[in-house]
């Protein structure tokens, strides 16, 4: 166990370091912190922290560095989050009012987090564990083009527009509440099997609008927004330092893999506080460099989705956990009273 005071110097390092990106010296130590001590008793800590593993001297002569293990001491028993400005709550209302449905909601709080963090952002899209069909219409473009639209009871709307043959509002009416009939209150999956059953109540006349206009609404029901992850913030990437951009490629490529993204997020816990993952504490390829700061977010028991930033291990963590914190709070409260 460190005492206080080599626990001190450790967080001297870290704050200097995420801040100035140089190795940081014991002289600099005691010039910048109140460490009521000289610069070889902090000499002497920072031997002792880097033969226990926690900083490191990246060349000869330079400063030191925290490691991984250093970074995960600093976040367990070290940081304090920093707390978010009136300002800074008030920037996250304004850009999150008016999101119209889950779409442009998921849309606004990835680019929101990549722009308070300059991070990566990637958010999983909300899903309800019990999902119900709310709502289905159809809407004439033209005497033979329709817009199918289909929402469920989180909010997603889905939509496809239709080549029709010429057909009057009786037709699609009567197609309109005989789907509405089959699939409004019902899971996905039951939806799906009772529009199977239906075209026995359409006359033969009807079939060439009904039958094109449920292969239409199966197809969207069959839609999988779980396995759907958005991010933002990738030119966030460029602005890291060199040696963090020298093995950037294999991070870059695991960004653009869904299922990757996935199992990323998959490590988050389900409690609804932040989860912080260092380094090789990431199991997902091509994440072992970097640090995940997430959380998940929904009303509890009614959505399960995760939100978080990716970056460099040198990150501000107490800035970036409160930010992460705060937006995750907001979507879920928007989720619930929407």
């Amino acid at each position: 166990m460190l005492d206080d005071r080599k626990l001190a110097v450790l967080k001297a390092i870290v704050t200097d370091y995420v801040a100035s990106r140089e190795p940081v010296g014991s002289k600099a130590l005691v010039e910048r912190h109140q460490l009521d001590v000289s610069s070889a008793t902090v000499r002497n800590d920072m031997a002792v922290l880097e033969e226990e593993g926690y900083i490191t001297q990246p060349h000869t002569s330079a400063g030191r560095i925290p490691t991984d293990k250093g970074y995960r001491l600093f976040v367990d028993k070290l940081a304090s989050v920093k707390p978010l400005s009136a300002a800074e709550r008030r920037a996250i209302q304004t850009f999150m009012t008016g999101a119209l449905d889950v779409d442009d909601l998921v849309t606004r709080t990835v680019r929101l987090l990549a722009q308070m963090t300059r991070q990566v952002a990637i958010v999983q899209y909300p899903v309800s564990q019990s999902s119900t069909i709310a709502h289905i219409d159809l809407v004439a473009l033209t005497t033979e083009r329709l817009m199918v639209i289909v929402v469920n009871s989180s909010g997603r709307i889905e939509q496809h527009v239709l080549e029709l043959p010429a057909h009057d509002e009786d037709v699609r009416s009567h197609v309109r509440t005989k789907l509405r009939e089959a699939a409004i209150g019902k899971a996905p999956a039951d939806a799906a099997g009772s529009l199977g059953l239906l075209l026995d109540a359409f006359q033969p006349l009807e079939r060439a609008v009904a039958i094109p206009v449920i292969s239409v609404v199966l197809d969207l029901l069959a839609s999988e927004p779980n396995s759907q992850v958005v991010v933002a913030g990738v030119p966030n990437l460029a602005t890291f330092d060199s040696a963090f951009q020298s093995g950037m490629r294999p991070l870059l490529e695991a960004l653009e893999e869904q299922v990757v993204l996935l199992r990323l997020l998959g490590e988050v816990s389900g409690d609804r506080d932040i989860t912080v993952r260092i380094g090789q504490e990431n199991t997902a390829q091509g994440f072992q460099s970097t640090s995940l700061i997430a959380s998940a977010y929904g009303p509890s028991g009614a959505v399960a989705a995760n939100l978080g930033v990716v970056g460099p291990t040198r990150m501000d963590y107490p800035s970036t956990i409160a930010s992460v914190r705060a937006v995750a709070r907001y979507v879920s409260r928007f989720l619930l009273e929407g």
